[in-house]
């Protein structure tokens, strides 16, 4: 009945073998407070990528024959429920997932652990380590958690877990570990954490949220148990994510979500839970953002994705070198130059606020990063070299309402559609800043974490929809 829309599909992605996936906006021109447009150069793609133009065209194409999915007659019905199935298929194979290995679609990374946390035994013992994302903290606080310190190197990391194991009394276990760090962009371990692991009789869950969209996964060939990655990360910004993993967690007890289609039967006083993947998607889905997520998967899978590593590697080197050479320039990072990392890298500069070196950044030259302390507090705390009454100054600052100077960095981030051009446009920024100082007026919050050019004469685009005046 599909198989013009399958072979369809096939065809496109075929296209897109030899050369790097497109990107939508990649031309986009932004104002500059100076005057004038520049080429918009995107540098943050650690916090959302841009959208492949593949899956603005699946998603183009879905939109005419959207309809309910699941137990609908009607021929858009049925054919929204295979796109729909067919994405989690894509995602599946993505990660290299085993074949009894449930997909279940989330809003995003955060949701996905959020479930997980929510689906483990009541007895289970999680460890996690200081230099994770907030969204692999705080989920594992339902359950009893060892938060071991940011590690020195892999080895260490390595070592800290082993011990931690080791003393381990409960029954199920879970080592919830990164796979590549959102703040510092190093590639975690997880390949040696897994057989470690799983020697102590512990499973693994890798929020590959950074790392999917820059390496390629092979879980059953890493051994990893669970997995959850974000589509907007993915250059599918539709509002899905996912959770890959064993099932018999995922199917005990009662869904994270209780609903319309996670039941098989429901009573007053009793329900029949469904099997996965229903059980833990009650509601209706986002169909959209799910085929929008396995058009991503499918296209990176096409592309030669050993080669786009190469080139990352390359960006992220250059950029290494540029900015230790300016100066007032620090660099973070948790372990030793040259372990693997993808293309992210955090930085100040000693003569400008991290805030102010963002909005100059963008506002005069077009240049979009991310600053701040990245959803990963303890680690920046690590990293920025705050000691511990310091630390402990700022959070009763904080609770007690007070505003204080907030600590931070700059973080530049790299993608698919990233150039030389791009990096050496933020390396000559830089070095100009460093230099010469801002050529424009700005004011900061009183906390500093955010800062915006006084006045803002840039123009907004004309759009089809309201936009906010209220500065956020």
């Amino acid at each position: 009945m599909f198989q013009q829309l399958e072979y369809a599909e096939q065809t496109t992605i075929k296209g897109l073998l030899g050369r790097p996936p497109a990107m939508v906006g990649a031309d986009a021109q932004v104002p500059v407070v100076t005057g004038g447009k520049r080429r918009y150069v995107n540098l943050d793609y650690a916090a959302s990528a841009p959208c492949l133009t593949s899956v603005r065209d699946a998603v183009a194409a879905l939109l005419p024959w959207y309809s309910s999915v699941h137990r609908g007659t009607g021929y858009k019905s049925q054919l929204t429920t295979s796109a729909y199935e067919g994405a989690r298929d894509a995602v599946h194979s993505f990660i290299g997932a085993r074949p009894d290995d449930a997909v279940v679609f989330t809003r995003n990374t955060t949701d996905a652990i959020n479930l997980l946390a929510a689906a483990l035994p009541a007895d289970t013992e999680v460890f996690t380590f200081a230099a994770e994302h907030h969204a692999n903290l705080l989920p594992w606080r339902r359950r009893r958690v060892t938060h071991l310190p940011v590690p020195g190197s892999p080895e260490q990391a390595l070592e800290l877990l082993q011990t931690a194991l080791a003393a381990a009394r409960s029954e199920n276990l879970l080592v919830a570990v990164t796979g590549a760090s959102n703040v510092t962009g190093e590639i975690w371990p997880y390949a040696e954490i897994a057989p470690l692991a799983h020697r102590y009789g512990a499973r693994v869950f890798v929020d590959a949220a950074q790392l999917a969209p820059h390496r390629i996964i092979d879980m059953a060939a890493d051994g990893i148990d669970y997995l959850a990655l974000s589509g907007h990360k993915l250059y599918a910004p539709f509002g899905a994510g996912a959770l890959i993993g064993r099932s018999d967690w995922l199917a005990a007890g009662e869904p994270f979500l209780a609903g319309g289609g996670a039941v098989r039967y429901v009573g007053l006083d009793e329900v029949l839970w469904a099997d996965l993947p229903d059980r833990q998607e009650a509601g209706s889905p986002n169909v959209v953002g799910a085929v929008a997520l396995g058009v991503a998967c499918r296209t990176l899978q096409a592309a030669d994705r050993e080669m786009l590593a190469t080139h990352e590697a390359e960006l992220i080197d250059l950029a290494q070198e540029r900015l230790g050479a300016v100066p007032g320039v620090e660099q973070y990072r948790m372990w030793a130059v040259g372990s693997p990392r993808i293309g992210v890298l955090p930085f100040n500069l000693s003569t400008v606020p991290y805030a102010q070196l963002a909005a100059v950044l963008s506002a005069e030259y077009g240049i979009g990063v991310r600053h701040g302390c990245f959803c990963a507090h303890p680690l920046m705390v690590a990293l920025l070299g705050i000691d511990p009454a310091a630390d402990a100054d700022i959070y009763r600052s904080l609770t007690k309402g007070d505003t204080m100077a907030m600590p931070g960095a700059v973080r530049l981030s790299l993608g698919l559609g990233t150039s030389r051009h791009d990096v050496e446009a933020l390396l000559e920024a830089v070095e100009t800043v460093a230099t010469d100082g801002p050529r424009w007026s700005y004011q900061s919050s009183p906390d500093g974490t955010d800062c915006w050019p006084d006045p803002d004469l840039r123009p907004g685009p004309a759009l089809p929809f309201e936009l906010s005046l209220e500065r956020r």
